[in-house]
């Protein structure tokens, strides 16, 4: 970690020499191709050696209301309290297993978020208060066996008040999750790129972790604003290999005691593999975009952007969504969804695209934004197929579509993302771009990981939305970087490109409905 990060997050060429560096061309792909050393991937599961398990309760069927309405709240009412069923709940449908695959010999495990290359780089960890049947403590979530195994006994909700400079909610919070990132995981495949993708990854769990806590009707609040130091010693993390990304409170409990001594914390932990590849980009920038204390977190959060969506330049046509939206329980949606494979040569529904596209973008809950609806990020679409819409190149105005040109850029969608031909299949390619300049301008340094995050957040909400439809899929893709900004043109100067999900008819899943 650098001397003085505050400092360091406001000296923003950093963040923009990283997203410069880690920018995909065509040559620099074709140039950059490795071959994997699967001998040497990393375990997809953290193990602490000497630690016990602490089983979470069985969970009941899975039910609750309906994924389209959970999955767009923004500020729930905040009536349920957080027992061990419930945390049990939250951590399954973000980060659990929903079920094991055997795909030749092995056995694989399909997580309830998706994850770039399904290599998972995300860990959770729980602050709780004194719940009725579970004893305060410091946790971590084995996804593995199900089950917590404590790092610390005692209530630290107090330490993560002050690591957040007093953040609302967070004293009183019943528990305070918080997600790391281990990230030799992503950086085996992706390499220096992994850093985004580690945000990515994050933020599709969140967008599950949110709305199962909307369906339990407990508050929750994303928090990017918290000294590195405090919450990296907390829960045990070195802040290099391992580090935390963000924090979310869940549910009301009683006010946290003053905060208790924690000394240094050495458990045994499995290695990943027989050895890792430092990349010092990944160490550089995020070294740069820490908080020192509880005071710089809070000078961050005060900074808050506004939204950074720009209003329409033309004009603007509805895209209405469905009237009657289908109405699957969030858990089912979260049990079945997957990343497709294939799309349907099949027209994407209208209804069904502003509905997804409505119910992803009405805001976070989260401290680095304003308020919802504000957001980072803006979305453009390549339509190909999609009913009673031209085929052509839009920008999302909330509530409608800005024509930027029609035509026939199905092929087009494919090459942006990395030649891949389930972009040119898909209905619909959503490309996420940020004003970085304006993000970092406000945010600093740590600007660059909120635009990412917030990226994969409402890209997890699109996944989810699109898997409660009967016949639809989503897959989260990458891209060529400056490619994407010059097929949009004009209209997106100075903008950068920074996450990208095809939505479509899924091939796999209109088979099983018999085409319906």
């Amino acid at each position: 970690m650098h001397a003085d990060p505050a400092a360091n997050n406001a000296a923003t060429a950093l963040a923009r020499s990283y997203h410069t560096a880690t920018t995909h061309t065509p040559l620099s792909v074709r140039q950059g191709s490795q071959r994997l050393d699967w001998a040497n991937q990393p375990a997809p599961y953290k193990d602490y050696l000497d630690l016990p398990a602490l089983p979470l309760p069985t969970l009941p069927a899975p039910g609750g209301p309906p994924a389209l309405e959970t999955i767009a709240a923004v500020a729930p009412a905040g009536r349920g309290a957080l027992d061990r069923a419930a945390l049990a709940r939250l951590l399954f449908y973000a980060g659990g297993v929903t079920r094991r695959l055997r795909l030749g010999a092995t056995l694989h495990d399909f997580r309830a978020a998706s994850s770039a290359g399904a290599l998972y780089p995300v860990e959770l960890y729980v602050a709780a208060g004194p719940l009725a049947d579970l004893d305060a403590g410091v946790y971590h979530f084995s996804p593995r066996d199900f089950a917590l195994r404590q790092l610390r006994a005692g209530d630290f909700r107090a330490t993560l008040a002050e690591a957040t400079g007093d953040a609302p909610g967070v004293r009183e919070a019943a528990a305070v999750l918080a997600a790391s990132a281990i990230f030799w995981r992503s950086a085996w495949k992706y390499r220096a790129r992994a850093y985004r993708y580690c945000f990515w990854d994050c933020g599709t769990l969140l967008a599950n972790l949110l709305a199962e806590a909307a369906a339990l009707d407990l508050p929750a609040r994303l928090l990017l604003g918290f000294a590195y130091d405090a919450v990296n010693h907390l829960l045990g993390l070195d802040g290099a290999r391992e580090a935390a990304l963000a924090l979310v409170t869940l549910g009301r409990g009683a006010p946290a005691p003053a905060a208790a001594p924690a000394p240094p914390l050495a458990p045994r932990v499995a290695a990943l593999s027989r050895r890792e590849v430092a990349h010092p980009e990944i160490a550089a920038l995020h070294g740069a975009s820490c908080l020192a204390d509880g005071a710089a977190a809070a000078a961050w959060r005060a900074s808050a952007a506004p939204s950074l969506v720009s209003p329409p330049a033309g004009a603007v046509a509805p895209l209405p969504p469905d009237a009657d939206p289908p109405r699957d329980a969030l858990e089912q949606v979260i049990r079945r969804r997957g990343s497709s494979r294939q799309f349907a040569p099949v027209a994407l529904p209208a209804g069904s695209l502003g509905t997804l596209l409505d119910r992803a973008t009405r805001g976070l809950p989260a401290d680095f934004v304003a308020a919802p609806p504000a957001r980072l990020n803006e979305l453009f679409l390549i339509t190909s197929a999609v009913e009673g819409l031209a085929p052509g190149a839009y920008r999302w105005a909330d509530g409608g579509l800005e024509s930027l040109r029609t035509g026939d850029f199905r092929q087009s969608a494919g090459y942006l993302c990395l030649d891949q031909e389930l972009a040119a299949e898909a209905g619909a390619v959503v490309f996420f771009l940020s004003d970085l300049g304006a993000v970092l301008a406000r945010l600093g340094n740590r600007g660059y990981r909120a635009a990412q995050l917030e990226a994969g957040l409402i890209g997890g909400r699109l996944y989810l939305g699109a898997y409660a439809y009967p016949r639809l899929g989503a897959t989260g893709l990458t891209f060529y970087d400056e490619e994407v900004v010059r097929f949009f043109g004009p209209r997106v100067a100075g903008l950068d490109a920074i996450f990208v999900v095809a939505l479509g008819v899924d091939a796999r899943r209109a088979r099983r409905s018999g085409g319906r």
